[in-house]
């Protein structure tokens, strides 16, 4: 079965669900709204640049998950999904996903943002399977640190190896749609990769690379 790759914010999605997690936490009261505002939007410029410390940043992003119980959480969540999620899922993005799924394709989402605010949009998007990066969950709560490697620059190509090694599929013919240079380490050993309203970095890669590049937007 061929492998249809995806980075998820910026790509199916018309901006960044990391940022807008933020950004709704600020909305609801939750966390201190300068200093998140702040600091959300300190990491996602970073992010853009290519320099984000991802380990800072998931320490950041992860402390709400630690201090807040956790009903609470899944029902903030289930808000964040509805207000926040589906007005910025691309129609474009729903007819490229369906375009696969007729093809026969696996589909799968792989990015850097965490698994506990991924996992429904996954589920909302039909899907496959999820590579993301998963804060730790111990003894029915979350603890604000980060389990194993986070999806993110190389690590997206570690953990997607990891993936395959476990579950017996490999890259032949394979497929990945990204718009942010920092995933050119994955697109690199892709059999067809994408560029989708990518940004100025990846765009210029994927010309020299002659690379397709695409809009979901437009």
């Amino acid at each position: 079965m061929t492998l249809a790759l995806f980075d998820l914010d910026n790509t199916l999605l018309n901006g960044d669900s990391d940022y807008q997690w933020g950004r709704f936490l600020v909305a609801e009261g939750i966390v201190d709204a300068a200093y998140y505002e702040r600091k959300n939007q300190y990491f996602y410029d970073q992010y853009r640049t290519g320099a984000l410390d991802i380990y800072e940043f998931s320490r950041f992003a992860f402390k709400p998950l630690a201090e807040t119980p956790l009903p609470e959480l899944h029902k903030l969540r289930d808000g964040f999904i509805a207000q926040r999620i589906r007005p910025i899922i691309l129609p474009k993005a729903k007819d490229l996903l369906a375009r696969h799924r007729r093809q026969g394709d696996l589909l799968v989402v792989i990015t850097a943002t965490n698994r506990f605010v991924t996992a429904p949009i996954v589920k909302e998007l039909g899907v496959d399977a999820l590579i993301a990066t998963d804060p730790e969950f111990k003894e029915g709560r979350y603890t604000g640190e980060l389990q194993g490697i986070p999806c993110f620059k190389e690590g997206k190509v570690t953990r997607l190896n990891a993936w395959l090694e476990q579950t017996e599929h490999d890259l032949i013919g394979s497929w990945f749609y990204s718009d942010s240079h920092n995933d050119i380490p994955l697109l690199d050993i892709v059999t067809h990769p994408v560029a989708v309203d990518a940004d100025p970095q990846l765009i210029e890669h994927a010309r020299n690379k002659n690379w397709p590049i695409i809009s979901l937007k437009h």
